[in-house]
């Protein structure tokens, strides 16, 4: 996953499609007044149409603004996603984003075949058409996963039918090398020798949510079948890429049997989410023991402070969002998901206050100590997802 002018705004954003979009104006000072209420819900609209304002690109998005040296016309599919995943939010907290229209242009990255198997599945770019690129599965799977969260917002049975091309996508990825699971991408899976082919904790961690995820609302027929290699993904996760002393997960295991031992958020958070579903679906205690122990670790691992913020991680703000949505899982479950995910809400505030460019971008570092890679899609993305679930988990309203 990890592929990685500043002019004051002064003019009204016109509506557009029936888009409920709004100025950005610059807060004073930044942070709030004495007695002002904080909105994270306003806060994720306003993220959200300054993306639509400064990324569109017909409807799809661009992969930076400012652009950047050899980018396309379009974004690739994680940053898109990553749109996708804010809109979502927005939309079950009920604002007018066009949210039909938003998931629609993921079939504009969809392509049939690669290496001449026939299967369908989502590329990591686009003409703006169809797909190409290389399809990855972590890509495919969060794809399906924001799927089956659209189905839940709007009982179109659609985004069922469209997750359902992503299973065999994700079996095809499977073999018996390092004793199974999915290789990062389809071009090592067919090419296992490549220099960095390797299974990451992203590729068979997301395949397991997002087979949790469609065990719910798939036939029954396939119920079986799909919690059974779940749970197999969560086994060899487990077994190869736990480490014991931070109680996350290592990166990847490379095709020489080699652990690349760099720890991330997200890898943390998706394992939590799997750890709560397993839990949920089979009644098996230890699936959520597991799951808290992770939730502990990564957040004694990741939260630290910051240049006098207390912080997660100053970089990626992606992967944090993705922490923050599997601690808000866990909060049914563990009552010490609450002080975690106050620690995010007070971070992101800080970002809003101290962490902006003039347009009223987020850095990529919300202490504020530096801009980063601001410019990038993924990063906006990750604002509006991250207050937009907020927002919901404190039941806040728009009107």
């Amino acid at each position: 996953m990890k592929q990685l002018r500043v002019l004051l705004m002064t003019a009204f954003i016109a509506s557009s499609c029936g888009d409920d979009i709004e100025a950005y104006v610059k807060p004073d000072n930044g942070g709030p007044r004495p007695g002002e209420t904080v909105y994270a819900h306003r806060r994720a609209k306003e993220i959200f149409d300054l993306i639509n304002q400064y990324y569109k690109a017909g409807d799809l998005f661009k992969e930076n603004y400012p652009a950047q040296p050899g980018d396309g016309t379009y974004s690739y599919l994680w940053p898109y996603d990553a749109v996708v995943s804010g809109a979502s939010q927005l939309h079950i907290l009920g604002y007018n984003v066009r949210y039909s229209h938003i998931l629609d242009g993921f079939e504009k990255y969809f392509r049939q075949s690669a290496h001449g198997n026939n299967i369908g599945a989502y590329g990591s770019s686009t003409n703006g058409s169809v797909g190409g690129g290389t399809r990855f599965y972590d890509d495919n799977a969060i794809v399906g996963i924001n799927l089956i969260e659209a189905y839940h917002a709007t009982q179109d049975v659609t985004y069922i039918e469209r997750a359902a091309r992503i299973v065999p996508f994700l079996e095809s990825g499977i073999d018996s090398h390092l004793g199974g699971a999915l290789w990062w991408n389809e071009d090592y899976r067919y090419n296992p020798a490549a220099p960095d082919a390797n299974k990451p904790t992203c590729s068979n961690g997301y395949a397991t949510l997002f087979l949790l995820k469609y065990h719910e609302v798939c036939p029954e027929a396939e119920k079986t079948r799909v919690l059974n290699l779940a749970t197999t993904l969560y086994s060899w996760l487990r077994a190869n890429l736990y480490d014991p002393a931070t109680k996350c997960y290592w990166n990847d295991k490379a095709a020489n049997g080699t652990v690349n031992t760099r720890l991330w958020t997200y890898n943390a958070a998706v394992m939590i989410q799997n750890g709560i579903r397993l839990y949920e679906i089979t009644g098996n205690s230890q699936y959520l023991d597991e799951a808290k122990t992770t939730a502990r670790g990564a957040y004694d691992e990741f939260v630290k402070t910051r240049n006098g913020v207390l912080a997660y991680t100053d970089h990626d703000p992606w992967f944090n969002t993705k922490l923050l949505r599997a601690y808000i899982d866990l909060d049914a479950h563990d009552e010490n998901a609450k002080n975690y995910i106050e620690t995010y809400y007070n971070f992101i505030n800080n970002g809003y206050n101290k962490a902006r460019t003039t347009d009223g971008f987020f850095y990529e570092d919300w202490t504020g100590a530096n801009p980063g890679r601001y410019y990038s899609l993924l990063m906006q993305g990750a604002v509006v997802e991250s207050y937009g679930a907020l927002a919901i988990y404190r039941k806040e309203t728009i009107n």
